[in-house]
């Protein structure tokens, strides 16, 4: 087994990873729980309107601070009323004590860092080591953006990534949304730069497939290892261009929320942004049960079981090689890398 891919190095790295934990739209009516990484947490907004991330759990007696409400810039304990602010984490109202009273140096949440982009709310367990992708195919674009309904999956987030990027299931899985697509695979070519992954495919629209009904598309795929996948479809210059990025977050090592979302460019015209958001919802709905069903549950980067790969994968494989990349990267800037393996680097 590869030490640095184990679960228990895995999960060490990732605490240094940008990931999803709230829809923006999510937290505009009150606190809003997660968990990433095991780390139960929660999201709200304060009074400026800022998103803010602390751990769920109250240092006082264990109150569930999703079930409180927010005050000002704090959010408020629904057990006894203590506050903590959003962005240090530190509690500065105690209701039961008397005017002057001491609040003791102990009592803060860990609050963490946050970014609001592309409709979601981002967080960072420990110290970022890359910052949080601006993919530069959509710079020039105006993009109408929804954001869909999370998915709540039994597999692990790598597992979700890679399966956005598969083509050779699309028969097989999505016979009922996509139509008869080819089986075979043509020759991908497939690039990768560190932690990023990029291809290119020519998607033939399928007779009688709402999906490609409006017309032929270049698929145009970038990943951004571990966690962080796009497709910006290009239907040509009189139909324009849409936009599909898929943010699985692990809720634990086997557990993910697929977090994802469409968006249209300005006068794009091969349907509104909400009718996308309708097709391609079936397709995640077609891929949910076949998630949950893997075995392992996540990707076995160790080695934890033996896999027979084809030609058809070589993005998966990339994906792999890219999220070692970001490993070691993560491992090795944060001084967690195994000595054996720094080594030889």
């Amino acid at each position: 087994m590869t030490d640095i891919l184990s679960p228990e190095k895995l999960r060490e790295a990732y605490q240094h990873v940008w990931f999803v934990v709230a829809r923006s739209q999510d937290i505009n009516d009150g606190p809003y729980s997660t968990q990433l990484l095991d780390q139960k947490l929660v999201v709200f907004r304060d009074s400026s309107g800022a998103a803010r991330v602390t751990d769920r759990r109250c240092i006082h007696r264990g109150g569930n601070l999703a079930d409180g409400r927010v005050v000002g810039d704090s959010i408020q304990c629904p057990y006894h009323g203590w506050q903590f602010d959003g962005v240090s984490g530190v509690c500065n109202r105690i209701p039961s004590l008397a005017e002057g009273g001491r609040i003791p140096p102990k009592a803060a949440v860990k609050a963490y860092p946050v970014i609001e982009r592309f409709e979601f709310v981002w967080t960072c367990l420990g110290d970022p080591v890359f910052d949080l992708p601006n993919p530069p195919e959509i710079e020039d674009l105006d993009l109408e953006w929804r954001a869909a309904e999370p998915i709540h999956a039994e597999c692990g987030f790598m597992a979700a990534t890679e399966n956005f990027r598969d083509m050779a299931h699309f028969p097989f899985v999505h016979d009922r949304s996509m139509g008869e697509v080819p089986a075979v695979i043509p020759d991908l070519n497939v690039q990768r730069e560190g932690r990023e992954v990029t291809a290119s495919f020519f998607y033939e629209s399928i007779p009688g497939s709402e999906f490609s009904d409006v017309g032929d598309a270049w698929m145009h795929y970038h990943s951004y290892a571990p966690g962080m996948a796009t497709i910006l479809y290009d239907f040509g210059p009189e139909i324009g261009k849409r936009y599909l990025v898929d943010f699985p977050s692990p809720v634990s090592y086997d557990k993910c929320t697929i977090f994802w979302a469409v968006a249209t460019d300005r006068n794009f015209k091969g349907g509104s942004v909400d009718e996308i958001l309708a097709i391609e919802t079936t397709v995640f709905d077609e891929d949910t049960p076949i998630l949950e069903g893997l075995d392992p549950k996540e990707v076995p980067l160790a080695g934890q079981a033996m896999e027979v790969s084809a030609p058809a994968d070589v993005y998966a494989l990339n994906y792999r090689r890219a999220t070692r990349h970001a490993v070691e990267t993560i491992l090795s800037a944060r001084g967690l890398l195994p000595a054996a393996v720094n080594g030889r680097a």
